[in-house]
Parts: C-alpha cells; structure tokens; sequence
C-alpha cells in the first residue's frame, strides 16, 4: 500500500522489450537502497523490483499493465515519480492508494494561476470511475485533492514544491497520466450500483 506521497523522481535509463513485456531500468536516489522483490510505485504502478545494479534498479511491466498505463509511453531519459510502499506506524500524509491504476487520462488544460497550477484531466466514464470535489485522486502516483468535477473531467491545484519535486513538471496539454480513483469511493459506487 502506498500513500501518494512521492519520495523522488526517477529516470528511465534503458528499457528492453523482452516478448509483450518491458523491463525498465531506473535510477534514482533510492535505488541503491531497494531490494528484490520489493514493491515501488512507479507513475503510481506498482512493480515488482526484479533486479538490482549500479545505482539501478530494474523492474518489469506486462502486457496487461502496459495496455491500461502510461508506462508504454515512457522513453530512456523520462523522468517517473517513485514512492516505496507505507511503512507500518508511519505517518499517513496522503490517502489510501493501491498501486494499481485504474485508466488513464489526457491532460486537456493547464493553467498558471499566479504561483500555482491547475490542471484539468479528462478521462473516458465508460469504465464508470467518478471524481467528487474535495475528494482524493491519484495522478501518476500522486495524492491529490479534486478542486473541480465533471462526469469526464476534474482539476486538481498544484503547489509549486509538488510541481518542482513529481514529473507533472513535464505534464503539458495533451499528456496522458495514469489515474487511481478513490478506492472508498470505488466501492461506495459499487454497493450503489448492486442496489440498483
């Protein structure tokens, strides 16, 4: 479990593409402090750390998380936004947030609001996932609070330390960002919609 709390950003060294598979290799300031077999939010995918070298770190992401990520897109020198899994007992800064993301959105506006940001990201409702105002969302692995939603759409404020410190730095009109919708919310939705 992870919170949305990025700990630093990485950079895609090399990728491999290994059958439908990618293997990414990453360095990172906490590279050299991970282990095989451990979990690491990557753009808020959980991946599995397969190997180790060199201040790298290599993890590997299947067809089926290639198809529902942005992870596809990445290319050697992209920077990710990286955060170790919740420590028990630790603080608890962001929300409750899987690692697993649930689609994919594309940044249609960003907008420079005299010190911050906001961004607004559309995202296709077939898939039924919603957004409330002041509620939680991850994008590409970051906890955040919905300033403004829509069916298709929300905006998240962005301050400037999270801008300096996550790739949304790099997150332009036309991006496509990974999101992971509230898992309360998820299953609020459920339960409503089984009633009928």
């Amino acid at each position: 479990m992870f919170t949305g709390i990025i700990e630093t950003l990485g950079k895609i060294e090399n990728i491999e593409q290994d059958k439908s598979n990618l293997h990414f290799y990453v360095s990172s300031a906490i590279s050299n402090e991970l282990k095989i077999d451990q979990s690491l939010s990557h753009n808020g995918v959980c991946l599995t750390v397969v190997g180790l070298n060199n201040n790298l770190h290599q993890v590997t992401a299947i067809d089926e998380t290639l198809q529902k990520t942005n992870l596809a897109q990445l290319k050697v020198g992209d920077l990710i936004n990286l955060e170790r899994c919740t420590l028990a007992g630790g603080r608890f800064d962001g929300h409750i947030v899987q690692g697993h993301v649930d689609q994919v959105a594309c940044c249609i506006a960003k907008r420079d609001e005299n010190g911050s940001y906001v961004f607004t990201f559309q995202y296709d409702i077939s898939k039924q996932n919603i957004t409330v105002e002041k509620g939680s969302i991850t994008v590409n692995g970051i906890s955040l609070t919905v300033v403004d939603s829509r069916d298709d759409q929300f905006s998240v404020a962005i301050i400037p330390y999270t801008l300096e410190h996550t790739n949304l730095q790099h997150v332009e009109v036309g991006s496509t960002v990974n999101l992971e919708f509230d898992i309360i919310g998820k299953y609020v939705s459920k339960i409503m919609a089984l009633r009928g």
